[in-house]
């Protein structure tokens, strides 16, 4: 069950999304940048107020990726990252992503909080950053 409103569009740009952002991290990282864009659309919090779909999400200014502005973002979508896009967009959730709303890739170790957010873990080359449940309980709900 889907846990955003998507159409076909809206699951090929999350996929692009996904793929610009961490191929290099495999799908598990994927799924994780995926995890981050679900939980901005559904937050309706801090930087991510009034975000609801996709394309306001991915498109976001100030505050959205920088994958959109290389060409490798706009290649087509392949079917396993679609399949990989479907997946979060049905509310799988992997840690420390699951209830993250920001990742960057730091130069040496994770800091211990990002523009005042908690770290919630590191896979790879990428910190995520989760808010706290008072500032930004909607994505600590279930899904």
């Amino acid at each position: 069950m889907a846990v955003i409103k998507t159409n076909s569009s809206d699951v090929d740009l999350l996929a692009r999304l996904m793929r610009a952002e961490a191929e290099g991290e495999g799908q598990l990282g994927m799924l994780m940048v995926g995890n981050v864009g679900v939980n901005r659309i559904r937050a309706n919090c801090l930087d991510f107020k009034n975000i609801r779909s996709v394309r306001d999400m991915v498109y976001q200014r100030p505050g959205g990726y920088e994958a959109i502005t290389k060409s490798y973002f706009y290649q087509r979508a392949r079917d396993s990252e679609r399949r990989l896009a479907r997946r979060v967009i049905n509310g799988e959730r992997q840690h420390p992503a699951s209830n993250s709303l920001w990742f960057f890739k730091p130069y040496g170790r994770c800091p211990a909080q990002w523009f005042n957010q908690w770290n919630a873990g590191r896979f790879k080359a990428h910190c995520f950053y989760r808010p706290t449940p008072v500032n930004c309980n909607r994505v600590y709900g279930v899904y």
